[in-house]
């Protein structure tokens, strides 16, 4: 009574406006809310449904277009030597073993300081013409050559193709990298190790363990640190392939429910094979490193078949924190937490206490963290690039996974290198100079392939490439073209012809007369052709060229692969003229080359991500001067570096190995070049400073010693010394230019053009000088 008074009062005092909610409305709001919530639920879970399958069934990953370097082809006669071999076997991550039992081990054995025996497990390869499968074979050096070569019984190989180098790739904007792993690529030791540490019942659940979470709190407190998660690996897949590393309710509930979906639609093999090349691993630079494969590539420099238990499990102690058990950076932290993945897989049975001992006292055995970077050889990889973009789009060269195929050969580039570096280092401190700058553009002679290219004197810089953006005057290394010019010439000139080496005077279009002047500011009078490249006369090469005509130089100049236009001066005639030393390359090329241009290329196969060959890159050819006159030429470039400019290059190189070349020095020594090639190898290379400032260098002094320190140490074969047909040798005097003979005074013995070889000779006066000269230790 009293209470429905009380109601009644409240009632009135309320005005009328109350009223009591009936609890079977409270109950339909519920159910209501409930079927909502329900309702919403099942819309964002169909949604996350379709973000599952749509990314897990679509492309994955967008993969980098990975560059190779060509491969080392091995036969017998091969020049090579043991320290150059031996290179090449580190940088593909060779490991010594005895015996040699699987693929990427070796062994060596001495004979005498110059012949060494090696024994190789190949990796095999995917090549671009055919897989190459792993084999066994043995390799003798002998002398700088291979000597033998021969399979595991004893028979002969004609030929050995080694894995190529990858030197870099073409990466997406975001630089993800991974190399993908099928799931039966992986070491079993690898897969159950993983499992064990951060998934143990994976093969059990649904996608999320309750569990696990319980188990793992449990481990890591008997450890007294974290060495089991609580996330599933699919928990963990999902983190890191759809959401965020963000610790909060609203990344967690969407990360279980697609967990579960996950796992709903796709088998543990997939989820498994996907997180394997998904996880993240590490960091270069602004490179991101995904998954086991690159991740073995990236600390040591191998394939992830090849690591050992205490590598794979470093590699699974990483998944917990790359950054925090960065092996470089925190050694010690992270040598802790590899031993404590080792106990684990111990426990598990995976290895027996042996092997744990062994594992648990062995170095990280990491790869030099210097060795390790975004792109191995910058500037050759930045012309690859180019080169791929007039074939290519852009889009497809980050996404699409392309492989590479190029020219470069490691051995030389890191030949190059060296050279480059450290004499640019000697030079600085010789003459006390800050701030040079070197480029270097090595080539195969005869196919165009770029062996080596140098942009910078630290090579691993990838800012200004100056073997191909920088354009600097080229000074003397216009001459051989004016004087091939002549040679094209056959019936008016040969390399006995006598050209005048007197003051020159010429007015030029504003009235000003143009004087050019030899560098020991004398003249000389009149002088045999060959000898006046030789000694690179300013004087002479100009009277020559303004014979000939500035444009027929210019067209020789354009004809042996100049692509640019050249202005109608005759101050190009000594190299007024800016060029790239690539550009300089592709002319001395067609040199090198008997006449033959062809272009420069850096590239031979692109194959897309399934191996199938997309573009092939075939050797163009093209017969530009007659093999007599470029044969000629090919001699006065000898005597550059036998009696000219270039003649203190034979105080390290022994006589008989003839080659050839043309020193290069621009006004106030501001630039330093030299193009200079053998038989098989030509190489230019230009030092100066950015800032165009003088240097004491002119190009023998500075150039021309990069150069001599890279072919030194280079195995090959000199200038061709056989004459074409329409060609032979004879003795012409260097006074008048008319034949002459052996002993005689003044005789010199030149190659001739067999239908134009003077008619007359000259009365001979006995030389009294016996010695023989360079050419008579050639041919005699």
């Amino acid at each position: 009574m009293t209470k429905r008074r009380f109601l009644s009062r409240n009632k009135k005092s309320s005005g009328g406006s109350s009223f009591q909610i009936p609890w079977k409305l409270l109950l339909l709001i519920g159910l209501g809310l409930i079927l909502v919530g329900t309702i919403i639920l099942g819309v964002w879970s169909l949604y996350l449904d379709k973000v599952v399958r749509e990314k897990f069934e679509g492309k994955k990953w967008s993969l980098p277009a990975r560059v190779y370097s060509r491969p080392l082809e091995l036969y017998e006669g091969l020049p090579l030597t043991p320290v150059l071999f031996e290179k090449e076997l580190e940088a593909l991550g060779y490991r010594t073993a005895a015996p040699v039992s699987s693929s990427g081990q070796m062994s060596r054995r001495s004979a005498s300081s110059t012949e060494v025996t090696y024994e190789i497990f190949t990796r095999g390869f995917n090549f671009w013409d055919k897989k190459e499968e792993p084999q066994r074979f043995s390799l003798r050096i002998d002398d700088g050559k291979v000597a033998s070569l021969m399979d595991e019984k004893g028979n002969a190989i004609p030929l050995v193709r080694m894995e190529p180098e990858e030197i870099g790739g073409i990466y997406p904007n975001n630089i993800e990298d991974r190399v993908l792993v099928k799931l039966d690529q992986l070491p079993p030791l690898l897969g159950e190790t993983l499992l064990a540490v951060e998934d143990k019942h994976f093969l059990e659940h649904h996608g999320v363990s309750p569990e696990a979470i319980l188990r793992a709190m449990w481990v890591n407190a008997r450890e007294g640190e974290v060495v089991q998660g609580g996330s599933t690996l699919t928990q963990q897949l999902v983190k890191n392939f759809y959401l965020t590393s963000e610790q909060s309710l609203t990344r967690k509930i969407p990360e279980a429910i697609m967990s579960v979906l996950l796992e709903l639609h796709y088998s543990k093999s997939e989820i498994l094979e996907t997180y394997i090349n998904e996880v993240y691993l590490g960091r270069s630079g602004s490179r991101e490193i995904h998954g086991f494969g690159l991740a073995a590539q990236h600390y040591f420099r191998q394939p992830l078949h090849e690591l050992n238990p205490q590598e794979i499990a470093l590699l699974v102690g990483l998944v917990k924190g790359a950054s925090f058990y960065n092996p470089w950076r925190n050694p010690e932290r992270a040598k802790k937490r590899r031993n404590l993945v080792l106990d684990v897989m111990r426990q598990e049975n995976l290895i027996d206490d042996k092997q744990l001992k062994l594992a648990q006292a062995a170095p990280l055995g990491l790869a030099a963290e210097s060795d390790v970077s975004l792109i191995n050889y910058p500037a050759f990889v930045d012309l690859v690039k180019r080169q791929l973009k007039q074939d290519y789009q852009e889009d497809d060269l980050r996404k699409e996974g392309l492989r590479i195929f190029t020219t470069i050969a490691p051995m030389v580039q890191r030949l190059a290198e060296k050279a480059a570096a450290t004499r640019v280092a000697q030079l600085e401190k010789q003459y006390k100079q800050k701030d040079l700058q070197v480029s270097m553009v090595v080539t195969s002679v005869g196919s165009g392939e770029i062996l080596a290219l140098i942009g910078d004197k630290n090579p691993r810089f990838p800012g200004l490439n100056r073997a191909l953006d920088a354009h600097r005057q080229i000074g003397s290394l216009m001459k051989p073209f004016v004087y091939l010019t002549a040679l094209d010439q056959p019936q008016n000139y040969n390399l006995g012809t006598l050209i005048s080496d007197d003051p020159v005077s010429i007015k030029g279009g504003d009235g000003k007369l143009w004087e050019p002047k030899n560098a020991d500011n004398l003249s000389h009078g009149n002088m045999p052709l060959y000898r006046a490249l030789a000694q690179s006369e300013n004087q002479a090469t100009v009277r020559l060229g303004m014979q000939l005509g500035v444009k027929t130089v210019i067209q020789t100049v354009k004809a042996a692969g100049y692509p640019g236009e050249i202005p109608q001066v005759p101050s190009i005639l000594i190299g007024a003229v800016d060029m790239s030393p690539m550009e300089v390359a592709g002319m001395y090329h067609t040199l090198a080359a008997e006449g033959v241009y062809t272009p420069l290329h850096a590239i031979r196969e692109v194959l897309n991500a399934e191996g199938q060959p997309l573009k092939r890159y075939p050797i163009e050819l093209d017969q530009r001067f007659s093999g007599q006159s470029t044969f000629e030429l090919q001699y006065a470039l000898q005597a550059v570096l036998r009696e000219g400019t270039g003649r203190s290059v034979y105080n390290s190189f022994p006589a008989s190995l003839p080659l050839a070349g043309k020193t290069g020095t621009t006004n106030d020594q501001r630039d330093s070049w030299f193009a200079g090639f053998s038989g098989e190898h030509l190489a230019v290379v230009w030092v100066g400073k950015d800032d165009n400032a003088k240097t004491p260098f002119s190009g023998a002094t500075g150039a021309l010693q990069v150069w001599a320190d890279l072919m030194r140490q280079l195995p090959t074969q000199g200038v061709n010394q056989q004459p074409p047909e329409g060609v032979s040798y004879d003795w012409i005097d260097t006074s008048t230019g008319l034949l002459s003979a052996e002993h005689c005074e003044g005789a010199v013995w030149l190659p001739l053009h067999n239908d134009f070889k003077p008619k007359e000779s000259v009365e001979c006066k006995i030389n009294g000088d016996t010695e023989e000269h360079w050419w008579q230790k050639i041919f005699h």
